[in-house]
């Protein structure tokens, strides 16, 4: 059991209570009973330095602060140091090689069947010592919080100290349409093929990244192209349900043997292809539970 004053990271066993995440959050407290939590997701009134920020669970009084004690080590525990700097730092360095290396770049592009011109607007770069191509990671209002790596042979890591965080060109603009891809390079292909697209980490991540998105960009309709497997459907109705309170909704898949936007890309797809798939679909309905006389009722919206 832990102590009343101790800060600890989250886990699988011990979520953010705040995001509901099992990474890079910290909390403070008895287990089942905490008294606070600085999650590196969600914004409170309170910053607390690199770690995120701060939201206090339990407060009676002057008297009743244990989680005060640790506070400034719990933030020192997200710091970057001299030996790891910030990730804004490193993806600035990454992309500041590519520009000085266009050519570095264009074989790294054609190698993945996109453009170069897609990988600059999500400001791709390549770090040396690493021996790796860097795709950064923004919250929603752009900054970078994140890097994911892709080294020789296709392997994927992130860099240390680096959060969760979305695949967003550099002029993505506001209102209109925009389409949500999996990952950087289904993101780069759909900016090829000429629509405003935001890539999420995963299948499932990013979510309250792409909700505080819509919240600022206030899109007229949201496609979020899914894979055709279970984890990429399940993850996509799930945000498409979240997402619909905020404009029209459609969740479209590629065609039948073909895996993501990039592979159809890659098979000759173009811009009316795709929007031949957006007009076949139906929007998501919001599903409202309502009760009348003991009896469940469901009404779409």
């Amino acid at each position: 059991m832990s102590g009343r004053g101790d800060w600890r990271r989250v886990s699988k066993g011990e979520r953010c209570p705040i995001c509901e995440r099992p990474d890079w959050c910290l909390v403070a407290g008895p287990e089942g009973a905490l008294t606070a939590a600085i999650c590196a997701r969600i914004e409170s009134p309170k910053r607390a330095g690199q770690a995120g920020w701060l939201h206090v669970l339990r407060d009676d009084g002057p008297t009743w602060a244990p989680w005060r004690a640790g506070l400034r080590r719990a933030v020192k525990m997200a710091e970057p140091t001299p030996e790891r700097p910030a990730v804004a730092d490193v993806a600035a360095t990454a992309a500041r090689w590519s520009a000085e290396h266009p050519d570095g770049l264009e074989r790294f592009a054609r190698s993945l069947g996109l453009s170069a011109d897609s990988l600059r607007r999500l400001g791709v770069g390549y770090l040396p010592k690493r021996r790796a191509w860097g795709f950064p990671m923004r919250d929603a209002a752009g900054a970078v919080v994140g890097i994911r790596l892709r080294l020789a042979g296709g392997r994927k890591l992130s860099v240390k100290g680096g959060k969760e965080g979305l695949f967003v060109p550099v002029d993505l603009a506001e209102g209109g349409r925009l389409l949500i891809t999996e990952g950087p390079t289904d993101c780069a292909a759909l900016l090829d093929l000429g629509f405003a697209a935001v890539g999420r980490p995963s299948c499932s991540g990013g979510v309250p990244h792409l909700l505080d998105l819509a919240r600022r960009l206030r899109p007229e309709e949201i496609i979020i192209m899914a894979d055709g497997d279970g984890p990429g459907q399940r993850g996509a109705a799930d945000l498409a349900r979240r997402l619909v309170a905020f404009a029209v909704v459609r969740v479209i898949t590629p065609p039948d043997t073909i895996k993501d936007a990039r592979a159809w890309l890659q098979c000759g797809g173009t811009h009316a292809d795709v929007q031949e798939r957006i007009d076949a679909t139906e929007p998501t309905r919001l599903k409202i539970a309502t009760r009348k006389k003991g009896k469940a009722w469901t009404r779409k919206t």
